[in-house]
C-alpha cells in the first residue's frame, strides 16, 4: 500500500457578495463558483494553504477583516455565526478559538468534528506563541513547527513583536536551514509505476 503522508483540503470558492438579495447561508443548493485544493503534510498546513488560495487577501486561519468581521463581534453575534453554516463561518471559528472558546464549546455550536477543531486549535496556539516572540529570539525548531502548521513568512512577520518584513523572516528561516522540499504523490496508488509528476511543496 502507498504511504498516505499528505493531506488534501478542498474549499469552495464563494462570490456571494457580488449578488444582491442572496442568502449567505449554505445548504444543499449549489452556490459555489469553483473550489481550491491544497496539499500538505498536515491538516493545519493544507487548511491554511487552501484559505490563502481562496482569497489572496487572507493570510491564513484567522478572523479576517472583511470576512464577517468576527473579531469585533459580540459573544452573542459570534455564537449565532457559529450555529449557522455560511461562507464565512470558518473565520467565526477562528475568532471563537482566538477568544478562548474551548473546542467542546465550538463543537456544540457548529457540530464540526472535534478532530478538525483540535487541529485548528493548534494553529491558534502557534499564533499565540509567535505573537510573543521576536525574530531574533525565534528558535529554528519553532520556525519549523510554524511552517509545518502552514504559516507563511508574511503571517509570521505580522505576528512577531516587533513586526518585521516578510523578507526578513525568509532570510532568518533560510539561515536556520528551514527550507521547503518538493514531495511527489503516487497517483497510481502503487499499482503501476507513476508516470506523472504530481508534486507539492511542504516542510
Amino acid at each position: 500500500e502507498p504511504s498516505l503522508d499528505y493531506v488534501v483540503t478542498k474549499i469552495p470558492r464563494w462570490d456571494l457578495s457580488k449578488f444582491e438579495r442572496v442568502s449567505r447561508e449554505i445548504g444543499s443548493a449549489m452556490k459555489s463558483v469553483g473550489e481550491v485544493m491544497a496539499i500538505g503534510r498536515t491538516f493545519e498546513e493544507s487548511m491554511q494553504k487552501a484559505l490563502r488560495m481562496v482569497e489572496p487577501s487572507i493570510a491564513g486561519f484567522d478572523a479576517v477583516e472583511g470576512f464577517g468581521d468576527y473579531a469585533d463581534a459580540s459573544d452573542e453575534e459570534l455564537v449565532a455565526a457559529l450555529e449557522v453554516a455560511t461562507d464565512t463561518r470558518v473565520f467565526a471559528v477562528a475568532a471563537a478559538l482566538e477568544r478562548g472558546m474551548t473546542v467542546e464549546q465550538v463543537h456544540q455550536h457548529t457540530k464540526i468534528d472535534r478532530w478538525f477543531l483540535w487541529k485548528l486549535q493548534r494553529v491558534v496556539d502557534m499564533r499565540a506563541l509567535l505573537r510573543g516572540s521576536s525574530l531574533n529570539d525565534l528558535a529554528p525548531s519553532t520556525m519549523l513547527v510554524a511552517k509545518k502548521s502552514g504559516f507563511s513568512d508574511r503571517q509570521i512577520a505580522a505576528l512577531l513583536t516587533p513586526a518585521v518584513k516578510e523578507m526578513d523572516v525568509r532570510a532568518a528561516r533560510l539561515r536556520a536551514g528551514v527550507r521547503p522540499v518538493a514531495k511527489q504523490i503516487d497517483t497510481m496508488a502503487a499499482e503501476f509505476p507513476a508516470a506523472t509528476n504530481y508534486l507539492y511543496m511542504t516542510y
